[in-house]
């Protein structure tokens, strides 16, 4: 019995089949940077999260603590350092030993990738003390940085004592920052390593939201809105890009 005969008309020709590729092409040219900005997007979600839970171990250590912000008694805030150790109990992240850090008390941070890691920070290391964040410094040390938080002239001069800041005499608390993103490794944020969401980035505030705003609108103001000397370590604008 003889085979049944292939329709050559059914058959795809090369010109047809190229078609389809370069179809195929062009959709992939249009999804991937789609899917791209979605996966972001969702990191910048995940981000903002992080902050907002964040915010509510401060409310509660603030509501614990009469009023009183964590005051962690060490510069080192911008590199994400110490400022977390007030909020370990409230964040329930776990302290570990960690030999391998520049201290062996410090614990591991990014191995769960927790609350203190934003996905998109890949300079945070599992083994150092680094976080994705930063504690303003002005509720470490008390010079002009207490003076723009609170609205007053402080009696102190730099070096000085850890000063503690209370909630009430923050002044304009939606408009100042006290979480911000800040490169783990503490570098430039000028290098290359250094994640951005468009120019932009998250920040949390005294009186407890989040917003994404462009670095550059943090600049030094006069009007009592965010300034740089009251985010992430104000040293020379160093933080803006």
């Amino acid at each position: 019995m003889a085979a049944p005969r292939r329709d050559a008309s059914r058959a795809f020709t090369l010109i047809e089949l190229l078609v389809v590729i370069a179809i195929i092409a062009v959709l992939a040219a249009i999804l991937f940077p789609v899917f791209a900005q979605a996966r972001e997007s969702a990191r910048k979600a995940t981000c903002q999260s992080n902050l907002r839970q964040i915010a509510q171990a401060m409310a509660q250590y603030v509501s614990d603590y009469d009023g009183a912000f964590p005051n962690t008694g060490n510069y080192q805030l911008w590199q994400g350092r110490y400022w977390r150790w007030p909020l370990q109990p409230y964040l329930a992240y776990g302290r570990r030993r960690n030999p391998a850090a520049s201290n062996p008390n410090f614990d591991a941070i990014g191995s769960d990738r927790n609350v203190l890691w934003c996905p998109s920070d890949t300079t945070a290391s599992q083994v150092w003390e680094h976080t994705s964040y930063a504690y303003a410094r002005c509720f470490y040390q008390s010079p002009d940085q207490i003076a723009r938080m609170t609205g007053r002239l402080s009696a102190f001069s730099d070096p000085a004592p850890p000063v503690t800041q209370y909630e009430a005499a923050v002044a304009y608390p939606a408009q100042k920052v006290i979480v911000a993103e800040w490169l783990s490794n503490h570098q430039d944020p000028k290098s290359a390593s250094w994640w951005s969401w468009d120019g932009a980035r998250n920040y949390l505030f005294a009186d407890g939201h989040v917003k994404h705003l462009a670095a550059r609108s943090l600049l030094p103001a006069t009007n009592g809105l965010p300034d740089v000397n009251v985010t992430v370590g104000g040293i020379g604008g160093r933080d803006l890009p």
